[in-house]
């Protein structure tokens, strides 16, 4: 073979060894590119199946099914005008239940009056204006319902919120409204409560209660559950608040025995409401607003195990026992901690002015 062929052969060669090459690179190319399409659907299939899984257990909410009629029946529910507190409202008339809606704002409590009158068909529904976050609202509240009402048999303390600041008594926003105005409007309508027996009180909690502790030190030196006042400072104020909720009724339940007049805490779901509306910080909105379109539920399956711990039948053996999705939970033990419990009444009845 001469030279020349010699080249031509091997420039031969050297092309199909760059055709092989281009091919190869061009398969494995192709073949990244499907594994990469493969990794990217086994994730979007994995938070699909994680967002199933959270949903069902932390968003989807049993249906309360029970039958009970309300005639005759007189209820209170705090935060009634919006939310958790107006769905449980509505279901509270259709079943012909007087109902009094005890909220801060006199003018959407009237608006909330007229919708739910229009909605069910019931004009037993009055509004009286409570202010949480003042103990002389909450005692004028008590001092004109005893005075123009004869009957209680549920009260449902269901508004809470989350925001800075203090009440006008001094004491921390989200204890004041959350767990000792409550606290005194309970003690206040309790006798009440005794003589319209069978009642019951039921108080919304949250599961965020498995998050907080009661920092004593904090609440008689500050009147506050935690210092700081940045987003977080109130999520943490908020959670201590909701064992706060759980200790209240488990106390409350050991104080009752023997009355007729039973106590429940509750978890109401993962819920669109105007919970968190005070807090705005920009991270925080991005969050509620995730939040809400993805693992949230709408009022009415959020009130479900509201009106279970307040209707189902056959339950007051469980009296100052938790619920969530319309059955009982275990608590932590410190949520259930009598001496805890018992510590928390008493500064409670110092703070509400009872003591």
């Amino acid at each position: 073979m001469g030279v020349t062929e010699t080249c031509g052969y091997l420039n031969d060669r050297l092309c199909e060894y760059k055709g092989l090459k281009l091919c190869f690179q061009k398969r494995l190319s192709a073949e990244l590119r499907n594994a990469k399409m493969i990794y990217l659907l086994l994730i979007i299939v994995f938070l699909l199946i994680a967002y199933y899984i959270t949903h069902k257990i932390f968003v989807q909410r049993k249906t309360f099914t029970g039958k009970a009629k309300l005639y005759g029946k007189t209820v209170i529910i705090t935060g009634g005008n919006t939310g958790i507190g107006k769905a449980t409202a509505a279901e509270m008339a259709k079943r012909g239940a007087r109902v009094i809606l005890a909220c801060r704002s006199k003018q959407r409590g009237e608006e909330a009056v007229q919708e739910l009158k229009k909605e069910t068909g019931n004009d037993g529904i009055v509004f009286m204006q409570l202010d949480l976050a003042s103990l002389k609202s909450i005692r004028s509240f008590a001092e004109t319902f005893l005075k123009t009402e004869p009957r209680l048999d549920l009260l449902i303390n269901n508004a809470a919120l989350g925001c800075p600041g203090r009440t006008e008594d001094g004491i921390g926003m989200v204890l004041g409204v959350n767990h000792i105005g409550p606290f005194l409007l309970t003690n206040l309508l309790l006798d009440r409560l005794k003589e319209c027996t069978p009642s019951r009180i039921v108080n919304v909690s949250s599961c965020g209660h498995d998050l907080g502790t009661i920092d004593f030190d904090c609440i008689n030196t500050h009147k506050r559950l935690c210092l700081g006042s940045s987003d977080g400072d109130i999520f943490k104020a908020y959670t201590h608040s909701k064992l706060c909720n759980v200790l209240f009724t488990h106390e409350l339940a050991k104080r009752l025995k023997g009355t007729k007049v039973t106590c429940y805490s509750l978890h109401p779901g993962s819920v669109r409401t105007e919970l968190a509306r005070d807090i705005n910080g920009w991270y925080m909105r991005i969050i509620k607003t995730i939040v809400s379109k993805f693992w949230a539920t709408d009022p009415v399956s959020g009130a479900q195990t509201t009106l279970y711990c307040a209707l189902q039948e056959d339950i007051e053996h469980l009296s100052g026992k938790y619920f969530s999705d319309c059955q009982q939970v275990q608590v932590k033990p410190e949520a259930r901690d009598d001496g805890i419990s018992k510590k928390l009444w008493e500064v409670s009845e110092k703070l509400s002015g009872m003591a």
